[in-house]
């Protein structure tokens, strides 16, 4: 397992607001809350095959915000691609019904034939929920779509064979724990886990019995995962 590395989204050693919101709240100091949550972002261990990299966060969903991209890779191939963004609003949020949110975009490239099954959508929806679930972690409020667009090749790209590629959008709740912060480092790794699955990775080792901590947040347990048949990478352009 490797553990998720980077920096603050404004490349200092510090954190600061993101968006409208954040020309309010400038020259004040960032939340402890929000400052521990992206703390703990880089305690999580992650499997080899994730590259993980701090980057931009979208501007004016929220006060604060942190983001991270990351690939899954064989070699040099990226077999899926993503993108987790923390948002954090000390006063609240009506819809979020909490002051932190988690909104992701996953893709990958599928073949064909797997595209075609009717209940591929909602079968992807499950591998979200149930990643989150097989750490026993609390959400709520969790929203989102899952949309599949084919490709056919003419001309000189003829010889290509026709590709889908596969994308979930969501957003969901996190149940914040102790001091109002919940646990970003293992909703990372259920994240990480979603990755790992749409792009075709076999499941990592369960937990072994009495596993606990840093190391153990990184690991795969199988249950509720519903496993992704092997798969090709995406294609160059």
């Amino acid at each position: 397992m490797a553990a998720a590395q980077g920096h603050f989204s404004d490349h200092s050693d510090g954190v600061r607001g993101t968006g409208d919101k954040a020309d309010s709240t400038a020259g004040t100091p960032v939340p402890a809350a929000f400052r521990r949550a992206v703390d703990a972002l880089r305690t999580a261990r992650l499997r080899s095959e994730m590259e993980v990299e701090p980057t931009r966060p979208p501007q004016r969903l929220a006060p604060y915000a942190y983001a991270v991209e990351a690939a899954v890779v064989d070699g040099e191939e990226d077999l899926a691609d993503g993108r987790l963004v923390l948002l954090h609003d000390p006063a609240g949020h009506e819809a979020w019904k909490g002051t932190f949110r988690l909104v992701t975009l996953v893709r990958a490239e599928l073949e064909p034939e797997m595209a075609a099954d009717p209940l591929l959508p909602e079968v992807c929806w499950s591998w979200l929920t149930g990643a989150l679930e097989a750490r026993g972690l609390a959400y709520g409020e969790a929203s989102g779509t899952v949309t599949m667009a084919g490709s056919h090749y003419f001309g000189g790209l003829a010889e290509r064979r026709p590709a889908t590629q596969i994308e979930i959008r969501a957003s969901w709740t996190p149940r914040e724990g102790t001091g109002g912060v919940p646990d970003t480092a293992a909703h990372l790794a259920a994240w990480s886990d979603l990755l790992c699955q749409i792009a075709g990775l076999p499941p990592a080792p369960a937990d072994p019995p009495g596993a606990h901590g840093p190391a153990a947040a990184g690991t795969v347990s199988g249950a509720g995962v519903v496993s992704l048949p092997q798969r090709r990478g995406p294609q160059g352009a």
